[in-house]
């Protein structure tokens, strides 16, 4: 019950343990096909770069930046938690020129700050998170990709916290590049990460492909133009999806498997309805952990769905209590990060894991441990809050 990786959906692990097929077997490009379908319903979107990059979340993150991003491209980086510092990281070793924006964690950035460092920067691209699990916050951008397109700017967003557990409309919000991971709202193991792309980064992508120029060996052009890896080259992984399946890479096929199950899991259940699982879920988890008396840190108007940070209570050891939740009950909630460490917990309800009895246990046993520890917290309050938001939705 952390804020990821979580436990998988039964059927994922299921479909994990399918036989293993050659990457050119007909099967195989039948389920990359199906696969692709699949998660342009959970994107919301008709881009046909719709696929998996082969690697965890930050694999996919990687791809887009050093694929979107040419050397020296101004880049700008709306920071509001942990993970907006990590995409200032890789542009700048992409080599770009990276302009920063901060504002205080637990807070998010209104459209006009961001219009403002576009008018300041005039980047080429905009990287910005949308739900940052270190800081528990959802960054609106259902504004942001009307701006980029204004100024003529490509516009980039992690999704990895967010995406299947909170709103996501990729082409109604004008979004030119977009990854995520499965470990989060999805429900799948971490290994495979899901990435769409307009025709307009589509077009970026393949003006800096080695395919496209005809170019097999380094040395034949400036090959500062091109993209500096071979493995994370969305230009031939997009080749590798796509009808000419030129071979880039050996598919991972039990990840290919997870990833498709996670996204037939809410085909089957319905996109909208198991982001509305989700907001119910957090809600609960919200209510419950107020009604033990706790804090909550950050600006709730702006909080993810998935994931809520609490504030440990005075007097009681956030690791020995983490630690004891876990060796006791055998749920393992999350500690944070930088100005975060040791001030707040961070609890998920997001994929599997976002329902009634998962919710409501969490809290009777937080409840335990923090009498354990000497707290001063209302019998039953955390659970008998949660299941009344439960009952209300």
């Amino acid at each position: 019950m952390g804020p990821g990786p979580i436990s998988a959906y039964p059927s994922v692990l299921r479909a994990m343990s399918a036989p293993l097929v050659g990457q050119y077997d007909p099967y195989m490009t039948a389920v990359m096909n199906e696969t692709q379908e699949l998660y342009r319903s959970v994107w919301a979107t008709r881009n046909e770069a719709t696929l998996l990059i082969d690697g965890t979340s930050r694999a996919g993150i990687e791809a887009a930046i050093v694929s979107l991003v040419r050397p020296g491209d101004r880049v700008l980086v709306p920071i509001f938690g942990r993970f907006g510092h990590l995409l200032a990281e890789i542009a700048e070793r992409a080599h770009a020129a990276v302009h920063t924006i901060e504002t205080d964690w637990g807070q998010v950035f209104p459209v006009s700050a961001i219009e403002e460092a576009i008018l300041r920067v005039k980047p080429a691209l905009l990287a910005i998170v949308q739900g940052d699990t270190s800081t528990t916050m959802n960054q609106p951008l259902d504004e942001i990709g009307a701006l980029c397109a204004k100024y003529g700017v490509l516009f980039y967003t992690d999704a990895t916290a967010s995406l299947g557990g909170n709103a996501f409309e990729a082409d109604a919000w004008g979004v030119d590049a977009a990854t995520a991971g499965l470990q989060k709202c999805l429900g799948g193991p971490s290994g495979s990460s899901p990435i769409t792309l307009s025709d307009r980064a589509v077009k970026l992508v393949r003006s800096r492909s080695r395919i496209e120029a005809g170019i097999r060996e380094p040395g034949d052009k400036n090959s500062a133009h091109f993209v500096r890896s071979n493995y994370f080259d969305l230009g031939m992984i997009l080749e590798y999806w796509g009808p000419r399946r030129l071979n880039h890479h050996t598919e991972a096929t039990s990840m290919l498997y997870a990833a498709r199950e996670c996204a037939r899991v809410i085909a089957l259940e319905g996109r909208d309805a198991v982001i509305e699982r989700h907001r119910i879920a957090g809600a609960a988890m919200l209510a419950g952990v107020r009604g033990l008396g706790l804090r909550v840190f950050g600006d709730m108007a702006h909080k993810m769905s998935n994931v809520v940070a609490v504030e440990i209570p005075d007097g009681v050891p956030g690791d020995a209590a983490r630690a004891a939740m876990l060796n006791d009950f055998g749920i393992e909630i999350g500690t944070s990060f930088g100005p975060l460490h040791g001030r707040v917990w961070r609890i998920g309800t997001m994929g599997f894991n976002a329902r009634l009895d998962t919710v409501l246990t969490t809290l009777v046993a937080l409840e335990s441990v923090l009498r354990r520890f000497g707290a001063s917290v209302p019998v039953g309050g955390g659970a008998d809050a949660a299941a009344d938001e439960f009952r209300r939705a």
